[in-house]
């Protein structure tokens, strides 16, 4: 096997995700194995991974698998620039300006994320306030949960 192409188990342990979830996305066209092996396997490559790695960033932004696929399509055209079939300058101006669009909605998404952390946040200290407030123990004296005395 060329040393340049990766098992679905290897992809998986380094894109963090599971197989079910790299087949989802093969079966949704976002990416597909560069090859396969004799025995059918699926075989990814460098390129592979770093597809999956913006995939993998974009979920818990909110983006959906259009909007991916989208993404993923403007950046494989700006890619193919100065190879046969590269855009030519008008197209490339439109594709720099949605993958501007998708950084525009990627920045906006991430503050209200900041913003749900931040609640989050706050809820988790009155939390830990309320219960240093019930704990006895919270003021330094061990002694004061034990309960009282028989004696």
């Amino acid at each position: 096997m060329d040393s340049k192409h990766m098992q679905i188990g290897e992809v998986a342990a380094r894109t963090e995700l599971s197989l079910r979830t790299i087949r989802h996305y093969e079966e949704s066209g976002l990416v597909i194995p560069s090859a396969r092996s004799q025995g059918g396997f699926r075989l990814y490559t460098e390129s592979d991974v770093a597809r999956l790695m913006i995939i993998r960033r974009m979920k818990p932004l909110g983006f959906t698998l259009d909007e991916m696929r989208d993404l993923l399509a403007a950046t494989d055209r700006l890619d193919a620039s100065g190879g046969p079939g590269a855009p030519d300058e008008e197209e490339r101006a439109a594709l720099l300006e949605r993958v501007r669009g998708y950084e525009a909605a990627a920045a906006r998404k991430i503050e209200e994320l900041q913003v749900q952390l931040s609640r989050a946040e706050d809820f988790a200290a009155t939390l830990r306030a309320r219960l240093a407030d019930g704990d006895p123990t919270a003021d330094g004296d061990p002694t004061a949960a034990a309960g009282p005395t028989r004696g």
